[in-house]
């Protein structure tokens, strides 16, 4: 695995008791740690299967590399209960297995000592979820492209990596040592994968199999196919291989709008660190459906649009100058991809960074003034509907509030930091401290804690743990501006920015009002700078 990054304080004790209220076993089997999975570290996937498009199935084994870490004689695997298992191989023997929901248990005959390495071969076969609506429910996607040729594509985040191969699915365990996926398709389709093509061979049979290596750690719903006949357009930056494989139909338009990349890597490489994975190149694939943040290989399919589907996210016009999923897919190389969270309860740790790397961009391109612009658009957003941390342990995300709430919340970070040079220096830290590691919200909160010199604790934990944001009330008392926050967390002390007949001045206000030196007669002359805090005001 990945090494994990964590701080295991407790847990908000709500959020550890909605889980235990509503989680069925079997969330609690994907979501959970239980010594069946902590006994065990995945070093290795070697994945080699066929597809058969117009059976819509496939057949293959995985070979599963791993170290014990704890003397076991069971540990769990995880396939969709709908996939057929045709056996499971150690040391050249059939294993016994019981399969509980999509869990799969296995039986070793004697115990495996810890510190050991071990593999087995995992044989399996059936007709994987077809996915309704990818990416957001989570499955196979199988149509055509405009040549009436199968186009193919699987996208598994949150849903399950599972539903199509065996696996340890769970993100607090990536493989150390990466994976080689090998993948028949029928003659005349090309499969694209993770990281790094090594080569091709016609099988003889009707199907040719592609094979392709991911030499860094990776997340298992990462891992991916991608059939179709595409065209290949390589190129460079800065010695980073750019590789774009997209429908024969759309190959021209990709050269040109695909450009894009290159001042978008400059912008995050400038800003959070070079791109993480240069072992393993850089790609974008055309695919049947919107887009994912899928490991070297993100998926794209925006139809080459600006925008959202040719939407603006931020009502700005700024949403308008770039792609949307070409820039936040891909800023999930830096949060997602490199930093991992630990649990999906803390996937505003990958969806919070990325969305704010969208202004990053904006701001890299067009200036601090347009990147404030388009961050605040995202406010329309927002419904502070439910805590964007959700229920650990069951496979259950917050809020989708993660995404904007979550930016705007980082954007609020940097002005309470009121540095630039040390903010810049601090997000680039973040990214290079926890290069290729699992973590969680406690210990990204010790980091920025740290960093910084401030405790921070209070203000996360207001914007990640409760739904509301801060509310700052103002009165005036005998010709004086007093202040105090209306929140959710005891202690809480957040700095703010007054502007008072032209000039801007800082405060502190508390939970307690709070007497200011700031002489004022009406609350009017007061303007609160929302823009730099997201932030609620009653005047």
């Amino acid at each position: 695995m990945k090494k994990i990054v964590a701080s295991f304080l407790l847990i908000s004790s709500f959020q550890f008791i909605a889980a235990q209220e509503t989680a069925t076993r079997k969330d609690t089997l994907q979501g959970g740690l239980r010594p069946e999975r902590t006994c065990f570290d995945v070093l290795h996937y070697d994945l080699n299967i066929k597809i058969n498009p117009e059976e819509k199935s496939i057949v293959g084994y995985n070979k599963i590399t791993f170290r014990v870490v704890d003397n076991t004689s069971k540990i769990q695997l995880d396939l969709f209960d709908n996939m057929r298992i045709d056996s499971i191989i150690f040391n050249s023997k059939k294993l016994n297995y019981k399969r509980e929901f999509n869990a799969v248990f296995i039986d070793f005959p004697t115990t495996l000592s810890s510190k050991t390495e071990q593999s087995l071969l995992f044989y399996y076969s059936g007709k994987p979820v077809i996915a309704k609506k990818a990416p957001w429910d989570g499955g196979f996607v199988f149509t055509t492209d405009g040549q009436g040729k199968p186009w193919i594509g699987v996208a598994c985040q949150g849903f399950g990596a599972s539903c199509w191969y065996p696996v340890k699915d769970s993100q607090s365990d990536e493989p150390d040592n990466g994976a080689t996926i090998k993948v028949a398709v029928p003659n005349g389709l090309m499969n694209v994968s993770n990281g790094r093509f090594t080569g091709s061979e016609d099988l003889k049979n009707g199907y040719t199999r592609w094979d392709w290596e991911v030499k860094s750690p990776i997340n298992t719903y990462s891992i991916n196919v991608n059939i179709a006949d595409y065209a290949h357009i390589h190129d460079t930056y800065k010695g980073l291989d750019l590789d774009y494989y997209v429908l024969r139909q759309n190959e021209a338009k990709a050269r040109i709008h695909f450009e894009e990349v290159k001042p978008m890597m400059e912008c995050f490489q400038s800003k959070f660190g070079l791109y993480p994975f240069t072992n393993d190149g850089y790609k974008l694939i055309e695919t049947p459906y919107l887009g994912m943040e899928h490991q070297s290989a993100v998926a794209y399919g925006n139809k080459y649009l600006k925008g959202y589907l040719g939407s603006d996210r931020s009502r700005t016009g700024l949403g308008l100058l770039f792609d949307y999923i070409t820039i936040h897919e891909s800023g999930h190389e830096w949060f997602g991809n490199n930093i991992t969270a630990r649990d999906s309860a803390d996937m505003w740790i990958h969806e919070g960074f990325t969305t704010y790397s969208e202004s990053v961009f904006v701001e890299c391109q067009y200036g601090y003034e347009k990147g404030q612009r388009y961050i605040n658009g995202l406010k329309s957003n927002v419904d502070n509907d439910r805590p964007i941390i959700g229920p650990y342990g069951v496979n259950q995300e917050g809020s989708t509030d993660m995404y904007d709430k979550g930016a705007l919340f980082i954007n609020t970070l940097r002005h309470i930091v009121n540095n630039d040079a040390l903010w810049w220096k601090t997000l680039l830290q973040f990214s290079e401290t926890f290069h290729h590691k699992i973590t969680d919200t406690e210990s990204v909160i010790a980091f920025f804690n740290a960093q910084t010199g401030m405790n921070l604790t209070p203000i996360f934990n207001q914007y990640l743990r409760h739904a509301n944001i801060p509310n700052l009330e103002l009165k005036i008392v005998k010709g004086k501006l007093q202040t105090r926050w209306k929140v959710d967390e005891t202690k809480f002390e957040m700095p703010v920015a007054l502007k008072v007949k032209g000039k801007t001045i800082r405060i502190k206000p508390s939970t307690s009002w709070t007497k200011t030196k700031i002489k004022v007669n009406s609350l009017e002359e007061l303007e609160v700078m929302t823009n730099d805090f997201f932030i609620n005001v009653n005047k």
